[in-house]
């Protein structure tokens, strides 16, 4: 354990770690052993020196990519864990990559750019991760490609599954059993197929085992050979849970992680799988990152908008709620500064 300050130079430290430090919280997500505090134009990082020394080579790059274009988003600092480089240039958007025909003939195609990016880099990449906010088709784009390799018999079989973490709401109260109570939870995928597959041969496939949906637990201890695994919500897997899904890699396997970090549903005391993935994983041959954002978002058009007004206002409650925490620790403190206070005899 060890304790190593880093001065920040020539940048005002708000704009690396934000305003009311959001950044800075977000690297502290991502690098949940390190202690990390900011002082002035001075970094403090306390914990182990391999941790530490990653962190600071990755902290070195921020403020190269800040150099360089002048801002440092969220978003940036996700990539350049991913890649050790900040948004890379999209690909043209044109027409679109065309995956596959769905029902009545539809056209089904890689649309936005990063949805172009996702199908570029699994002709590369075994494993891939597609993370970004609700609407910008990462899970859609996934199952097309899992649905295209069944196709063209380059797997046997395809296996969606998501962590059954409750956003807000009780499965226990819905009626019927185990299916039924989850079902409902995983109609996205099921919605998807239908887009894609007949409606007789996907029950078909579903019957036999071809396609199988399933909650994350129900993965463990299996071996997904000849498969096209595709884990959806990510963000709401552990760090335990979601090592345990890509160690079910098989033979001949392809496996997409799709999640938003922005959507969280797990408790407090527990960090994201997803976030610990984008740092510990980022290195490994055969394995890539793409990050999708509301530019990609392909619902309708006030999606986009509605995506942003969310965000701006969850900046605007955690400012007005640390600002308020910061007002009661300075209440507190010059309470005990008060020699009147101080001297107070009890009755």
């Amino acid at each position: 354990m060890g304790e190593k300050t880093i001065k920040i130079e020539g940048i005002h430290p708000p704009d690396i770690f934000g305003l009311r430090e959001e950044k800075l919280r977000l690297l502290k997500n991502i690098f949940p052993k390190l202690k990390l505090i900011s002082r002035g134009d001075e970094l403090i990082v306390i914990g182990e020196n391999e941790e530490t020394a990653f962190f600071e080579g990755k902290l070195e790059l921020m403020l190269a990519h800040f150099e360089k274009y002048g801002k440092l988003t969220e978003e940036n600092i996700l990539e350049i864990m991913a890649h050790d480089t900040g948004i890379a240039d999209a690909a043209s958007s044109g027409e679109g990559e065309l995956l596959l025909y769905g029902k009545n003939g539809v056209a089904i195609k890689a649309r936005s750019p990063n949805q172009q990016r996702m199908v570029s880099s699994f002709k590369k990449h075994d494993m891939l991760f597609a993370i970004g906010p609700a609407g910008t088709g990462k899970t859609y784009t996934a199952v097309a490609l899992a649905v295209k390799a069944l196709k063209n018999k380059e797997v046997k079989r395809i296996i969606l599954t998501r962590p059954a973490v409750e956003a807000g709401e009780n499965l226990g109260f819905l009626p019927g059993d185990l299916k039924d109570k989850l079902d409902p939870y995983l109609r996205p995928l099921y919605d998807a197929l239908r887009d894609m597959i007949p409606p007789a041969r996907l029950a078909a496939y579903l019957e036999d085992g071809t396609i199988e949906i399933a909650p994350l637990a129900f993965m463990r201890g299996r071996t997904l050979d000849n498969a096209f695994a595709i884990l959806d919500e990510a963000q709401n897997a552990t760090e335990n849970q979601l090592k345990m899904f890509l160690t079910r890699m098989g033979k001949s396997a392809r496996f997409i992680v799709t999640g938003d970090i922005t959507q969280i549903d797990l408790p407090r005391n527990q960090v994201s799988g997803l976030l610990a993935a984008i740092k510990v994983l980022n290195h490994i041959k055969g394995i890539d990152f793409v990050f999708l954002n509301e530019r990609d978002v392909i619902r309708h058009e006030l999606v986009s908008r509605i995506i942003k007004a969310y965000e701006e206002s969850g900046k605007a409650l955690k400012q007005e709620d640390e600002a308020k925490k910061a007002e009661a620790r300075n209440d507190k403190n010059a309470k005990n500064s008060d020699p009147k206070e101080n001297n107070k005899k009890p009755q």
